[in-house]
């Protein structure tokens, strides 16, 4: 699990970079990915998983990922059905990484405001606090 500081269209649901939205460049059913985030960061941080690299082809199918034309093995992930569980591929470019949540549902991530650049994550999330009965390691 990775801390970052998102784009600050994650607070919105858009890509604000370029005024469409929400959720998707072009609308949901598009279900094309911002193709960047916008240029300006958030007032919040976020926590997760890494899912795509510079470079690295990026799908989403029935919420899970499809990196370089395979499958990524994801126990962790929940399930996920409808149009917000897919995502036609994109290449991640140079310097920037594609976060995803493990509640692929209910989760907003790049599907939904794009790539994050290299600068803005602050680190490796070590350890839980909230809820309390859940304070422990990640």
């Amino acid at each position: 699990m990775t801390v970052f500081t998102p784009p600050e269209g994650a607070v919105t649901n858009a890509c604000g970079h370029d005024g469409e939205g929400p959720f998707y460049s072009g609308g949901a059913k598009a279900r094309h990915a911002c193709s960047l985030p916008t240029s300006k960061q958030a007032d919040t941080t976020f926590v997760k998983r890494v899912v795509g690299m510079p470079g690295d082809t990026i799908a989403i199918v029935d919420g899970h990922v499809v990196r370089n034309g395979q499958r990524a093995a994801e126990p962790f992930a929940s399930s996920c059905s409808g149009e917000e569980c897919n995502l036609n591929a994109i290449t991640v470019p140079k310097g920037y990484y594609f976060m995803m949540g493990d509640n692929r549902g209910n989760s907003d991530d790049s599907r939904y405001w794009g790539p994050v650049p290299r600068s803005w994550i602050i680190g490796k999330a070590i350890a839980s606090y909230w809820p309390p009965d859940s304070i422990g390691g990640v």
